[in-house]
């Protein structure tokens, strides 16, 4: 029985997923940063009941955007997981979870895939292939054990 993947494709698999995240995280960011503006993002928050609506949507850019930016490159990976599941779990609560499941309804399905594959980043780490890897960032497992 395969109880984990070969070390090797599991850092590929790492890879591939902080890409993915990444990628999506930017998008949105980008969109809350360039494409509506922070002061449209606000509006929109408020428009939703999201308390603090400026802050909320500064903390949500900057999140989606950097946060997304450093899952690709692989750094500082557990700390920017828990931030992105923050991010995803605000989201839910406040606006999505009324909405059902499906996001073709406003529901919390794509809040709920980003923050389940943040926290498995943020708890399995960023792999061989990354920032984190580089800089010998070690496995939680590993932290005091003899070497």
């Amino acid at each position: 029985m395969i109880r984990a993947l070969p070390s090797s494709v599991r850092d590929i698999a790492l890879l591939v997923a902080r890409l993915v995240l990444g990628v999506v995280l930017i998008a949105h960011g980008w969109q809350k940063f360039v494409t509506n503006g922070i002061g449209g993002t606000s509006q929109a928050f408020e428009g939703m009941g999201v308390p603090m609506p400026g802050v909320s949507a500064t903390f949500a850019a900057v999140v989606e955007l950097v946060g997304g930016a450093l899952l690709i490159a692989g750094a500082a990976t557990a700390l920017v997981g828990v931030l992105v599941v923050l991010d995803m779990v605000g989201a839910a609560v406040i606006v999505h979870l009324p909405n059902g499941v499906f996001a073709s309804d406003g529901g919390w399905e794509l809040v709920g895939v980003i923050a389940a594959g943040a926290l498995a980043l943020a708890a399995t780490g960023a792999g061989r292939f990354s920032v984190d890897g580089a800089l010998g960032a070690r496995r939680p497992e590993t932290v005091g054990a003899a070497r």
